[in-house]
């Protein structure tokens, strides 16, 4: 065995100092600096063999030969569309989320699901607690096995014996090897735990998933170079007062990381919901003032969100400006251009400001249904329910074009919307859309159209 070595981690963002500092100087966290003893080893192999591989061989990059891309399918078609068509052999996906929000349960979930072995190890639960799950899922797959075991020794042996297609870890902050001599979840224990999974990943070809911890910022817990170390990184977010579920990708060497994958928590698991549409509006008989339909995109998917207005007089001196899904400080910029370029006086008023459905939407283009619905409560007069918008707001009052319009004038169009509003810069090809299109270019345009 090698000569023990001391080192000391930053708990918080995983920085390596020589020796104990009260303050770490990259995240700026006060006493999270902590001693960690590392022992070394000459094998440190996730199966302890005899063999010895060649050294790898240069080549040019003409002469390499690929093979046509081999993918598992989840069986789960909003995931697969995250992950861009399903799990490629040998890659590594990270699982985030917050506490309850249903990590365990999408993964229980996958592993039921896909028709290959699949050995799922949890360090967080018994068999008989992941049995209970799995019988509310109502899902059921002889081929998934249930191993509880936190010390990857042990665990690699039971796939020796196994040979599982795909491997689930929850949680890779429970997992320990015998060769670092420090506590389950600290540093040294995620980074090298995190290594031999995946020299087993590229050894075997086998597709491993782990669920991650989050910290109190939401960032993943453990070292940064856990992303890095990673091909797949997927977030799991909502609002637990919503029963919608929103796992986007923030790292993907196999896709796009701008496709979104919506899902509604129920009693009998995760239902993956096909249209997203139909649950981001609201359903009311009547008219209602403050409200605008909003045309949106999330990666390849187009959809149609709900945006809510509240415009009343300020009661107290400060006026209040609150959003909920919506960034604050575009709000006020976009009330500061209704004040100044179209004259209209919201400094005294208090504005509220909702997307319907629980998430968060980052689109410019849904700068226009933002101050329609601004304007419709100001004035408490109701915009038509078969009215949708797509345009950005400029600084100097314009409407500016967006990308991708004929996508989201098609999705308007299917969900039997009668009118959507655009930018007159934008370039519509020569497409026939039942939908009738309003090209404005000035926000006047847009008041004088719908309350005028």
């Amino acid at each position: 065995m090698a000569k023990t070595k001391t080192t000391f981690f930053c708990q918080n963002c995983g920085t390596q100092y020589a020796k104990w500092l009260g303050q770490c100087k990259s995240c700026n966290e006060w006493n999270t600096i902590v001693e960690e003893v590392i022992q070394k080893e000459e094998k440190r192999k996730w199966k302890q063999t005899t063999t010895v591989k060649k050294a790898s061989k240069a080549l040019k990059i003409n002469d390499i030969s690929i093979s046509a891309e081999d993918r598992i399918s989840t069986e789960n078609n909003e995931l697969n569309r995250v992950l861009g068509g399903g799990l490629v052999r040998g890659s590594m996906l990270l699982l985030g989320g917050e506490p309850g929000i249903g990590k365990s349960t999408l993964l229980l979930q996958i592993a039921l699901a896909i028709p290959k072995k699949v050995l799922y190890v949890s360090g967080e639960e018994s068999q008989s607690q992941i049995k209970m799950r799995a019988e509310r899922l109502q899902t059921g797959n002889t081929n998934c096995l249930i191993l509880t075991e936190t010390n990857t020794q042990h665990i690699f042996r039971a796939i020796e014996e196994i040979q599982p297609d795909v491997l689930v870890i929850d949680s890779i902050q429970t997992l320990h090897t015998d060769y670092i001599e420090a506590s389950p979840g600290s540093i040294s224990q995620i980074r090298e735990t995190t290594a031999e999974l995946i020299k087993y990943a590229k050894e075997t070809s086998t597709p491993v998933l782990l669920i991650g911890h989050i910290t109190k910022d939401g960032a993943i817990a453990g070292p940064k170079i856990l992303e890095h170390m990673v091909d797949v990184v997927l977030q799991f977010e909502g609002d637990r007062n919503h029963t919608y579920r929103i796992l986007r990708a923030n790292k993907n060497r196999f896709g796009s990381t701008a496709e979104l994958g919506i899902y509604e928590m129920q009693s009998f698991g995760l239902r993956e919901v096909d249209n997203p549409s139909e649950i981001l509006i609201s359903q009311k008989e009547d008219d209602l003032s403050g409200t605008a339909i909003a045309a949106t995109l999330e990666g390849m998917r187009p959809l149609m969100i709900e945006v809510q207005a509240l415009v009343s007089t300020a009661v107290y001196g400060t006026p209040q400006r609150s959003a909920t899904g919506y960034d604050t400080k575009r709000l006020n910029m976009l009330l500061a251009v209704l004040e100044k370029r179209a004259g209209f006086r919201l400094g005294a008023k208090d504005v509220f400001l909702n997307i319907a459905g629980g998430i968060r939407v980052d689109d410019p283009a849904i700068d226009l249904a933002v101050i329609s619905a601004i304007l419709s409560s100001n004035d408490d007069d109701a915009i038509p329910q078969d009215f949708c918008f797509a345009a950005e707001i400029g600084l100097a009052g314009e409407i500016r074009p967006v990308n991708r319009v004929e996508q989201r004038i098609l999705e308007a169009e299917k969900l039997g919307f009668h009118k959507i509003f655009v930018s007159k810069f934008n370039k519509i090809g020569s497409a026939k859309f039942k939908i009738k299109i309003v090209k404005v270019t000035k926000v006047e345009d847009i008041y004088a159209n719908l309350f005028a």
